[in-house]
């Protein structure tokens, strides 16, 4: 037992001495820094004002530069061409296509709802898959709901159904978002190695297995039970 106390006191010890090595290279960073400020003369503190100044004008006129190209919401497009119009200007685009009656499109609508708002770097639109055969076609899609992610111009990526997203009708925005980002779709400031179902599955949650059926006299199936 004396023999185990031991062990326990020296990684004790061997923690607080890590700890206290961190803290003592954080302190010095601070240390630096606030000399670093305090060496700086009237001059070089007005030009570090003046470039964070413009730092922050800059990222306020590219906001409202996205603004402008119809980013921050959620919209539906008429047509195909619309597509084409919306693509060629913005650099990075989702564009979801759906059908009315497929009820997990319904789902995907609320997600990006909100994703819209949050990520306004990125364009995010629907289409009706009905009414753009030739899109859907060119885009191979063939399974409804499925996101088309666009940079720069091509499609590089597709979620199709919900398989992506923990294959359940009850995932989350936030694994959603995550499936955006490792597209690099959006700009995504959480660990993409970590995808937030993962952490769902720890604490059991159920998945609902999703079966692809197809349309009757259509060319591509639903990821929906109530056709």
């Amino acid at each position: 037992k004396m023999a185990a106390d031991t062990s326990v006191e020296i990684l004790q010890k061997v923690l607080e001495n890590e700890i206290l090595q961190t803290t003592k290279v954080v302190e010095e960073h601070l240390d630096a820094e606030i000399q670093k400020l305090d060496q700086m003369d009237e001059d070089e503190l007005e030009c570090l004002k003046q470039r964070r100044l413009e730092a922050l004008k800059k990222a306020q006129q590219q906001k409202q530069e996205w603004l402008s190209k119809g980013h921050g919401e959620y919209r539906e497009i008429p047509s195909e061409r619309d597509f084409f119009q919306e693509v060629k200007e913005s650099k990075n685009v989702v564009c979801h296509f759906y059908r009315d009656t497929t009820f997990r499109c319904q789902i995907m609508d609320k997600h990006l709802t909100v994703l819209a708002k949050k990520h306004v770097e990125t364009k995010f639109l629907k289409l009706n898959a009905e009414k753009s055969p030739f899109l859907c076609e060119r885009l191979r899609i063939k399974v409804i709901p499925t996101l088309a992610l666009v940079k720069d111009g091509k499609t590089q990526d597709y979620v199709v159904g919900f398989t992506d997203l923990g294959n359940t009708d009850d995932f989350t925005t936030e694994t959603l978002e995550w499936r955006l980002g490792c597209a690099d779709v959006i700009n995504y400031s959480g660990n993409l190695m970590d995808p937030p179902f993962q952490s769902q599955k720890k604490f059991g949650t159920s998945f609902t297995k999703l079966d692809k059926k197809p349309i009757r006299g259509k060319k591509y199936d639903s990821d929906s039970d109530d056709d």
